[in-house]
C-alpha cells in the first residue's frame, strides 16, 4: 500500500514534516496530475496504481489514490489560510480577463460600498444575527482586499495587501508592549485604552487631543468621540459646546451621554429602529382595518399608533433604553 502526502494548494511548495521519514524510505515518489511542476519535487507521474512502498504527492483530497492509501499525511494549514483564496479571487476579478465592473473601480468609487457594508455589519451585530454577521464580515473584508488590489496598481505609490497586513501587525505589536515585549504591565482594559492613545500620539506626533478623529463619521458619534478624547486630556466639561442652537443642543446631549458611559450613537440608532418598526406596525394595523396606510390623517395615525401600543409590542412614545443624569 502507498502513502499519500496531501499537499496544500494554498501554501505551494510546503512539505509537512511528518512526510520526511516516509519520503526517505519510499520505493518511489510519484505525483498526481493536479500537482504543479512534479519534477521540482523529484517526483514522477502517477500512472495506474502506485507500487507498494511508494509515496504519492497530490493536492487533490478527492483523488481515488487518497481513499485507497494506507496512510495519508496532510499539510497543516495555519488559521487564516483561506484568506489566500480570497486574495487570489480578488486578483482574478481585477486582472485582464476578469470582471469588467471590478476592473473599472477606484478608491473613490468604492467608498459608498465601504460605508454600506460597515453599516450592514453594524446592524447584524445589533440584531444578534450570527449568519448575517458572518456574511457581512466577509463583505467588509472584500472592501479591504479590493482597495489593496487597486492600490497595488498605482503608478507612483503602490502598496499591496501584504503591506497592509504588515503595517497592521507592526501597529498591534508596537501598541501592546505589555504583551509582546514584556516591558510594562497593563492590568485593566481602561489602562490599555489610555496606553494605546499615548503610544498612538507619540507615534503619529500629534499636537492636539483631537488630531486623528475622523470628521466624516456620523455627527452624534463624532460629538461623542471628541468629548471622550478631550475628557481624557483633562478638558473641563463646562467648556464643551452649549447654546440655543440645534447643533449645540445635540452636541451637549451627546456629550452628556458619553460622559455618563452611554454610547449616544447606539442609543439614537436603537430609538430610530424602534420608531421605524412602530410605524410599520401602525400602518399594517391601519391597513388591516381597511384604511389606506399611505393616506392616514392625524386621527387615524393616532388610533393605529395607540392600537400597536396596546398590544405591548410597540416602541412607545416615552420608551427609552438609557436615562441620563440631569
Amino acid at each position: 500500500m502507498a502513502t499519500v502526502v496531501l499537499l496544500s494548494a494554498r501554501l505551494g511548495a510546503v512539505l509537512p514534516a511528518a512526510a520526511v521519514p516516509a519520503l526517505r524510505s519510499a520505493t518511489a515518489v510519484l505525483a498526481t496530475a493536479e500537482l504543479a511542476d512534479p519534477a521540482a519535487w523529484g517526483a514522477g507521474p502517477l500512472v495506474g496504481d502506485p507500487p507498494a512502498g511508494a509515496v504519492v504527492l497530490t493536492t487533490d483530497a478527492a483523488h481515488p489514490v487518497v481513499a485507497a492509501a494506507e496512510v495519508v499525511i496532510a499539510t497543516p494549514e495555519p488559521a487564516g489560510a483561506a484568506l489566500l483564496d480570497a486574495v487570489a479571487v480578488m486578483d482574478r476579478l481585477r486582472s485582464p480577463g476578469g470582471c469588467p465592473w471590478d476592473a473599472e473601480q477606484t478608491h473613490a468609487s468604492l467608498l459608498q460600498y465601504l460605508v454600506e457594508e460597515a453599516y450592514e455589519l453594524y446592524e447584524a451585530v445589533e440584531d444578534g444575527d450570527r449568519p448575517a454577521m458572518r456574511e457581512e464580515l466577509g463583505d467588509v473584508l472584500l472592501q479591504v482586499l479590493f482597495h489593496a488590489r487597486v492600490a497595488a496598481e498605482d503608478a507612483t505609490d503602490p502598496f499591496d495587501v501584504d503591506a497592509v497586513a504588515g503595517d497592521l501587525v507592526a501597529k498591534l505589536v508596537g501598541r501592546h508592549p505589555h504583551v509582546f515585549a514584556g516591558s510594562e504591565t497593563v492590568d485593566t482594559a481602561e489602562r490599555q485604552q489610555h496606553r494605546w492613545e499615548e503610544l498612538k500620539r507619540a507615534e503619529k506626533q500629534r499636537e492636539s487631543s483631537v488630531d486623528g478623529v475622523p470628521l466624516g463619521q456620523p455627527a452624534v458619534a463624532l460629538a461623542a468621540k471628541l468629548t471622550s478624547r478631550t475628557a481624557r486630556a483633562g478638558f473641563p466639561a463646562d467648556l464643551l459646546p452649549t447654546g440655543p442652537g440645534v447643533g449645540e443642543e445635540l452636541f451637549a446631549l451627546a456629550a452628556r451621554a458619553k460622559l455618563a458611559g452611554v454610547d449616544p450613537e447606539a442609543e439614537l440608532r436603537a430609538a430610530a429602529r424602534r420608531f421605524a418598526e412602530h410605524v410599520r406596525r401602525a400602518q399594517r394595523a391601519a391597513a388591516a382595518s381597511g384604511a389606506d396606510a399611505h393616506a392616514l390623517d392625524g386621527d387615524a395615525w393616532r388610533a393605529a399608533w395607540d392600537a400597536v401600543e396596546a398590544d405591548g409590542d410597540g416602541a412607545g412614545r416615552a420608551q427609552a433604553s438609557s436615562a441620563l443624569p440631569q
